[in-house]
């Protein structure tokens, strides 16, 4: 074989897995852009590796980018402990118009927002094992060759990773996504007509309210709890909104939510764990720097003047 059929062959080995690829760096980092630029590196280091690294492209390149999503989350995690405010996922349409590399099954399942915070109990390594192992069916050997460690030691970090994170996403159960819709459009038609007995028929007893403005737009900078408190935080807020937003059903990672718009301007994403057919957390998304992959970039002139009825400020 010739360098440049050589060369060719690598970069669609690459392209083959680059889905694969992104889809663990972002389920690793919760945010598009650092999983591009893992998966960015990920093509430089195997274009520079040469011939040699090409006997298993897959265990290669899955090998790399993960060590590098580990890295990369490490460091994330000293700039989220200063973030304002609670830290939420980056929310993604799905499917998005949008020339994403995630159009395959491999970003199709465990993608909810309510799964990707689960993961955020996980230290990077714990993540990565859990990922590897119970979303891409990894075997253990694999799971060891990337982590370098021993396969005994991985079968321990799945087994702990599962015990944080498997019994809690069993208990929030994701109803069909007929049942999950209607649900969503009831919530809306609720918050819409301001009625706060028809959102507390929706909420479960202990729902949280979580929020993500980054500093960057109003928002409650503490996680709410309560049935009554976040109806009455979710009606307060729609009041400030009066005559300048409108919500639309969006199918937001993986799953329906609900995209509120401004002038046809993103605002922010609502999404939710359900559990036991009752709304059981929702994640407000008001940050506009993550607000890129879920329709036109945000729209926050008019919307200013939305201030968090109790009292939470950008």
């Amino acid at each position: 074989m010739s360098e440049n059929e050589s060369t060719d062959q690598r970069v669609a080995d690459f392209e083959r897995l680059r889905p694969r690829l992104f889809g663990i760096a972002y389920r690793m980092l919760g945010t598009v852009e650092d999983a591009e630029d893992v998966v960015q590196e990920s093509y430089l280091r195997w274009h520079d590796a040469g011939a040699g690294s090409a006997r298993n492209a897959e265990a290669w390149l899955v090998s790399v980018t993960t060590r590098l999503a580990i890295d990369r989350l490490r460091r994330a995690e000293i700039e989220r402990a200063a973030y304002v405010g609670s830290w939420l996922p980056e929310p993604v349409a799905t499917p998005s118009p949008l020339p994403l590399p995630d159009r395959s099954a491999e970003l199709a399942s465990d993608l909810s927002m309510a799964f990707l915070v689960l993961l955020e109990r996980l230290a990077p390594e714990e993540r990565a094992a859990f990922l590897l192992r119970e979303v891409f069916g990894a075997d253990y050997a694999e799971i060891a060759r990337v982590l370098e460690r021993s396969e005994a030691a991985c079968r321990q970090i799945v087994h702990r990773a599962r015990e944080r994170v498997r019994d809690e996403k069993r208990r929030a159960t994701t109803p069909p996504p007929d049942a999950r819709e209607r649900l969503v459009e009831r919530f809306v038609t609720a918050l819409a007509a301001e009625d706060e007995a028809g959102l507390l028929a929706l909420f479960a007893d202990d729902v949280v309210w979580v929020s993500d403005g980054g500093g960057k737009a109003p928002s409650i900078r503490n996680v709410v709890s309560g049935a009554e408190r976040v109806a009455r935080l979710a009606v307060g807020y729609e009041r400030k909104g009066r005559g300048l937003v409108r919500h639309e059903i969006a199918l937001i990672n993986g799953e329906p939510a609900v995209l509120t718009l401004v002038a046809g301007r993103t605002l922010f994403t609502t999404s939710f764990a359900v559990e036991g057919g009752r709304i059981s957390a929702v994640y407000r998304v008001l940050n506009p720097d993550k607000l890129r992959r879920v329709g036109p970039p945000p729209y926050l002139d008019d919307a200013s003047a939305l201030r968090s009825p109790e009292g939470g400020s950008p």
